[in-house]
């Protein structure tokens, strides 16, 4: 069959860690088609399905020219074989929009993973409030006065935006609450934006664990993600160095309960994010750490995920 992935630009990928390519690399090696566009090349008209401009690509195995494009055509979404949404985020207003095409081709036919609806209804900071028996004290608001009351309580707390990745504007206040009120007003932008903040967790010294799960079932080893130097953010992005561990028991309990529930949503892979004991986010966007996992622990996570995407086509 043929594998469209709807992916930020081919040339951006770094094909040595990206998970997009081992999942292509995989479909490939099973004798899959690939097919690829960007978001932006999604369209729709009456009278007719949503299609997109997509290339057809075939894997070099060279890492610098790492693919070759055979053809370029306009494919109604509904004729691949599935859709992989795999843009990495922000999710901002163009997500949003993309998501709402995808979720008309599902209705006229196309077979979406993860589904449209279902990665509306995750934010990756947000899902995490309907789980509150597995996530340390957590506060989302507009409000300073509420930041201040929360790191009054708590007196070492971790604040950042809703829409950030990879680390991106994370912001540790200590005991002393230096800088507290000027950072709340960067990222709440004078009270027009939401913002997240969290118990500081000193697990996070051994690591800000990456785990898998796909078609609800956790792959058996976290990539933990080690902060470096003085650095407090274990984000591959931004330096950290990753790990690759088994789960422990506390991590594949959270994974099992949380696993069977988001794939009956359509959530064939997700990435959660475990600090200690305790769940920082649900990652279903674009969940990274293939490649890394597999190297370090043997566990080939790209054939699992495409045995669990051939399943759910039947």
């Amino acid at each position: 069959m043929n594998l469209l992935l709807v992916a930020d630009p081919l040339a951006s990928f770094k094909t040595s860690k990206d998970s997009t390519y081992a999942m292509m690399a995989e479909a490939a090696r099973r004798g899959h088609g690939l097919l690829a566009c960007e978001p932006r090349d999604l369209h729709w008209v009456r009278g007719e399905p949503v299609s997109a401009a997509v290339r057809e690509i075939e894997l070099s195995g060279n890492a610098q020219d790492w693919f070759r494009v055979r053809g370029s055509r306009r494919l109604p979404l509904r004729e691949a074989g599935a859709v992989l949404m795999r843009k990495d985020p922000p999710f901002d207003s163009e997500y949003f929009y993309a998501t709402h095409l995808l979720g008309q081709a599902e209705r006229e036919g196309a077979r979406v993973f993860n589904r449209p609806a279902a990665l509306r209804d995750h934010p990756e900071k947000l899902a995490i409030l309907e789980f509150p028996q597995y996530i340390a004290p957590t506060l989302v608001t507009r409000s300073e006065a509420d930041v201040k009351a929360f790191h009054a309580e708590h007196r070492d707390i971790i604040l950042k935006p809703l829409d950030g990745m990879g680390g991106m504007g994370i912001f540790r206040v200590g005991a002393d609450g230096l800088n507290l009120g000027s950072i709340v007003e960067t990222l709440n932008q004078g009270g027009a934006q939401t913002l997240m903040v969290q118990k500081y967790l000193s697990a996070i010294v051994e690591g800000d664990k990456r785990i898998l799960v796909i078609g609800g079932v956790p792959v058996p080893y976290a990539l933990a993600r080690i902060p470096q130097g003085s650095e407090i953010r274990g984000n591959l992005a931004a330096g950290g160095k990753g790990v690759a561990r088994p789960l422990t028991a506390r991590d594949r309990e959270i994974a099992e309960a949380l696993g069977p529930v988001l794939a009956a949503r359509g959530l064939l892979l997700v990435g959660l994010d475990v600090i200690g004991d305790s769940l920082t986010e649900i990652n279903v966007t674009s969940p990274t750490c293939f490649v890394e996992i597999t190297q370090q622990s043997g566990f080939d996570v790209a054939a699992r995920y495409l045995d669990a995407l051939e399943a759910a086509l039947g």
